[in-house]
Order: structure tokens, then sequence, then C-alpha cells
């Protein structure tokens, strides 16, 4: 039965090789639309690192303007209290400018021993894991006797921590940055923040503590509130900020809102992708409907004599549906040798299971779509009168 299937797609290699060459196309296409989706499945499932409800972001610029550092961190200290005295308030963080969500970023190379990793670098107050909510895997957060410290600690995501040490203890352990110089400790590991959104990985990260010069150039307040605070509230809390840094432009977004903003822009290379894998396969659906169809017009002999000599309706359409099949499965099997090579080569960095998922979904994808278009063509020829058709030729 094979044998003669094969000799017929072979009879017919020219028209089928075209047939066969979309297929190919629409399976990379899909494998691309899947390898996406799964990729941004995983990350979604991941949890998110922060609480970011009822969380404010608070941007200010031209900073209380001295030079004696005792005054500064007296004069933010102040405005620390008088935010934190309203009732709605009930986490304040001073905080560098890249917070989760934004697009501010600053990265670096974090160093120990013979290993490397980017990570991010963030400068965070002793208040910042109250306000976000920030979840301790291992060690401890920031506390004031860390201003005495002779080695300056840091706090590091469990990402880097991973890539740094392995299924080593980190706590107590010396990195470097740029200067390679190991001069950081390593106090604590936090669960990673995936900062840039739902549907990104947390990422490495590491933590330093604020000091006494750091109110100079931060420009950012993390203001946790409670579930009451409206729009009231923060107009009255604008008012406040306004009157005490008096030349200063302040804006206040909402967490939940950058998200949002963060989510929509990571998901378009998905949505332009999925729209040119729309049109590809109804192309292809078209194309497959109408040679199929074709090909019943011209063989109404074949299939008439056949229907003559004794083969049922079901097994002229089995046959065509089986003739279809077997294209489909010689085009999957060029593109798996072409998609195999993105987890063997490591293409983008994603983890090999997300490309492996990817690939049984879109075989499985392209032998559905394969089978719905040639179930309505076999059903039309399983319907054709062996009388009738030789009677016609």
């Amino acid at each position: 039965m094979f044998k003669h299937l094969f000799r017929l797609i072979w009879n017919k290699k020219k028209q089928n090789f075209l047939l066969m060459s979309e297929m190919l196309v629409s399976f990379l296409v899909i494998f691309a639309v899947f390898t996406l989706i799964v990729y941004y499945y995983n990350n979604y499932k991941k949890p998110i690192g922060l609480d970011y409800k009822n969380l404010w972001v608070v941007d200010y610029n031209n900073t209380y303007n001295t030079t004696n550092t005792d005054s500064l961190d007296t004069y933010y200290e102040n405005l620390k209290q008088t935010i934190k005295s309203m009732p709605q308030v009930k986490e304040i963080s001073f905080c560098s400018e890249n917070v989760p969500f934004s697009q501010n970023h600053n990265g670096g190379s974090v160093y120990y021993k013979n290993s490397t990793s980017g990570a991010d670098n963030y400068i965070v107050d002793d208040d910042y894991q109250k306000a976000l909510n920030v979840k301790m895997l291992e060690g401890r957060w920031f506390n004031k006797a860390d201003a005495l410290a002779k080695t300056q600690p840091v706090i590091i995501s469990d990402e880097l921590k991973e890539n740094l040490f392995g299924s080593e203890d980190a706590i107590g352990k010396l990195v470097g940055t740029e200067d390679k110089k190991f001069t950081l400790k390593v106090i604590g590991v936090i669960q990673g923040i995936k900062a840039k959104g739902d549907y990104s990985p947390a990422g490495a990260a590491i933590y330093k503590r604020t000091d006494t010069g750091s109110y100079h150039w931060l420009g950012t307040i993390m203001v946790k509130v409670t579930p009451d605070a409206d729009a009231a509230f923060e107009g009255r809390m604008y008012k406040s900020l306004a009157n005490y840094m008096k030349d200063s432009n302040i804006e206040i977004e909402h967490m939940p809102n950058k998200l949002r903003s963060t989510n929509l822009f990571s998901v378009v290379p998905m949505i332009v992708t999925l729209i040119v894998a729309c049109f590809l396969i109804i192309n292809v659906a078209m194309g497959l409907f109408g040679v199929l169809w074709y090909n019943i017009n011209k063989r109404r002999g074949e299939i008439g004599l056949r229907r003559a000599i004794g083969a049922s309706g079901q097994a002229v359409s089995s046959q065509l549906v089986s003739e279809s099949m077997i294209l489909a499965t010689l085009s999957l099997i060029v593109g798996t040798f072409f998609t195999i090579q993105f987890p063997l080569l490591n293409v983008f960095g994603l983890p090999a299971g997300v490309y492996i998922v990817a690939m049984i979904l879109s075989v499985a994808f392209i032998y559905l779509l394969v089978f719905v278009c040639s179930l309505y063509p076999g059903k039309q020829a399983a319907a054709i009168f062996p009388a009738v058709a030789l009677h016609e030729e």
C-alpha cells in the first residue's frame, strides 16, 4: 500500500514539490511562533518576585543642592518621615532609577574566581525589601550596621548565585564587578525579580546598599500604599512633595500600569509573528485544498476504476488523506533537521526544552492542518460513482 502511494507521489513530483515546500516553510514559521509561546509561557508561570500591587513610583530631579553630606541626609530623612506619616503610606524606599518595569537599565559583569556573569546593578536602601515585599532565600537584607562594615555588603538574585556559585553556598563569598577586585561580600540571596515583565526571565541581579553620598544622584522613591489610596490621596502626596522639593519635577506612576505597558511591549514580536504565520497558514491550507480538489478532477477515471473493481468509498478517501500525510511527513523530516540544530547549537541562549516542546507542537499542528484540509476532498472523492466516472472517460 505505501509503495503504491510513494509511486503515485513520485509520478507527480513537480507538483508535490511545491506543496511540500509550502509545508516546510509553514513548519518553520510555526516553529518560531511556538518557540515564542512556550518561552513566554514558561516565564509567565514563574513568580514575579515582588508585590507590585499598591506600589507607586515617584520620580524627581533637581535634588537638594548642597555639598554637606550630613545636611543632605537630614533633608531626605525628613522627607521620608513626612511621606511615611501619611495614613495611606505603609513603606517608603529610596533607590536608583532602574526600578522594575522601567526602561532604565544599569548592567555590568560580576566575577567570582573563574566565573563571570552579566547582571543588573541596583542601588537600594534598607527599606527596599519591605516596600517591594522581596522574598529572601538565603542570608539577610541590609541594615544600618552595614554602614560600618569593612567589606561592602551586597545581595544577589538566585539566578546570579546559580551562574557564579552553582550549588555552592553564596553567603560570605567575595565577588567583584568591573575592576575585578573582589571587594563585595554576599550577605543574602533573594528570589529573582522579573524586572522586564511577566513574559521575561528574572535574570541575574546584584543589589548594593545606599551610602551617605547616594542622595546626591538618587531620583526615585518607591512608595507602598494601602488599597484605599485613591486619586485624591495621590494629589495630596504630590502637593506635599512639591512643597518640600520646591524646584523638582515630580512624577508619580503606578506599578501595575508600568507592568501592563512592559508586558505589551514584550508581546509585540509574538503578535507580529502570529500575524505572518496566520497568513502563511491560510495560504498553505488553500493551496493544499486546491491541489487535492484538482487531483480529484484529474483522477476521476482512476477513482472510478478503483470503485468499479470493488474499492469502497472509505478506501478511496483514505488513499487521498494518506497521500497528504506522507507529503507532510517528508516535509517535516526536512524541517526537523533544521529545527533540531537550535537546541544542539544553543541558538539565542534559550533552554533546550523550549525548542523541543515547540518542535513537538509544530509537528502536531502541521499534521492536524494537513489532515483537516484533506478530509473534505477525500469525502468528495468517496462520493464519485464508478459508472458516472467511467462514462465520462
